[in-house]
């Protein structure tokens, strides 16, 4: 008797082990997230998000191009769980590949950015800029877009493609709009023209990459974003960042979950975790891109909204016409580069 009562109670304590170790996994366990963000971007949330929850993320970092042809060609069998980064735009012109989920903290976000599609999260703002290597363009004024067709820039700007980079588009975008008044404009349309007559073609491979080349002075100046670019000017590259005279488009930056994620539940925690309160409050003190929530401070090296001139966009009627402008833009671009 003694025996089988020794024999039920190691039984009853194994049972509470494994199932210890299956909660313990089911609670940790792991997760895969594609991203455009740099790696100082990264290691500053992903880092925070794994010691607070125990979950081991494993960080895939690629164009936003990339990722969504990754999602698109995985979509049978996905391997990431969350897409983390890129603008909101591309998200929603992309709906089906995600799954639906919107986080614990909406209602603390501003109104206008809650998740309203059921899928989609926005968790920062992105402005666009010009990043300029003040060595190699010492001496020149350049404050916005106008003065980019400077003929002695001719071959020294450089630009990624806007149907690869999100922050690209957003400046194709913004040109239309500073120029034009909206994307429809033919007025806006001759700019771009004009303008990828001086460019002659230089075409960075990814968003990352056109801060980088002006900084290492291969290019003078560069249609960039905030979040790939301030770090180069406040570690000490030779560069400057413009926000265009002629008007600053804000970009909101999404995430979603993956649409067959294997990691659902840890998905769902890392979006949480990227809308509360202390992560943004990481994005505004050490990162590169604004944050969502009002609550929190934003670095003082980005320079404040109230000291750029921003312009509206109809986001909704980009997204509906966004092939349309890309494809209309590529005839240009083969145009003036045959």
């Amino acid at each position: 008797m003694r025996k089988f009562l020794l024999l039920c109670v190691s039984l009853f304590f194994a049972v509470l082990f494994f199932a210890a170790c299956k909660t313990s996994t089911k609670e940790n366990g792991s997760l895969v997230v594609y991203t455009p963000h740099n790696e100082e971007h990264t290691n500053a949330l992903v880092g925070e998000f794994e010691r607070e929850t125990g979950i081991k993320v494993d960080v895939i970092a690629v164009g936003i191009g990339e990722i969504f042809k990754r999602l698109q060609s995985e979509s049978a069998n996905p391997i990431a769980d969350v897409a983390w980064g890129g603008v909101y735009s591309i998200y929603m012109d992309n709906l089906d590949l995600f799954e639906n989920y919107i986080s614990a903290n909406n209602d603390q976000l501003p109104e206008r950015y809650r998740n309203q599609a059921g899928k989609v999260t926005i968790f920062c703002l992105d402005g666009s800029l010009l990043i300029v290597n003040t060595s190699l363009a010492a001496g020149l004024q350049i404050e916005g877009y106008q003065d980019l067709l400077n003929p002695v820039l001719s071959g020294k700007i450089i630009m990624a493609d806007p149907s690869a980079s999100g922050s690209s588009f957003a400046h194709l975008i913004n040109i239309l709009y500073d120029i034009g008044g909206n994307v429809d404009n033919q007025k806006g349309w001759d700019f771009v023209r004009d303008f990828l007559a001086v460019n002659r073609g230089k075409i960075a491979g990814s968003s990352g990459g056109v801060p980088k080349t002006v900084a290492d002075g291969e290019y003078w100046v560069g249609l960039s974003n905030e979040d790939n670019s301030v770090n180069y000017a406040r570690q000490g590259a030779p560069v400057k960042l413009v926000y265009m005279k002629e008007g600053v488009s804000f970009n909101t930056a999404a995430m979603a979950i993956i649409k067959g994620a294997k990691n659902l539940e840890n998905a769902k925690r890392f979006v949480d975790f990227m809308t509360s309160k202390k992560a943004q409050e990481i994005y505004g003190s050490k990162t590169t891109v604004r944050p969502i929530r009002s609550d929190v401070k934003t670095d003082e090296f980005l320079k404040p909204l109230g000291a750029i001139k921003i312009i509206e966009v109809d986001t909704e009627y980009v997204n509906a016409h966004r092939q349309e402008i890309l494809d209309k833009y590529k005839r240009i671009f083969a145009a003036v580069n045959r």
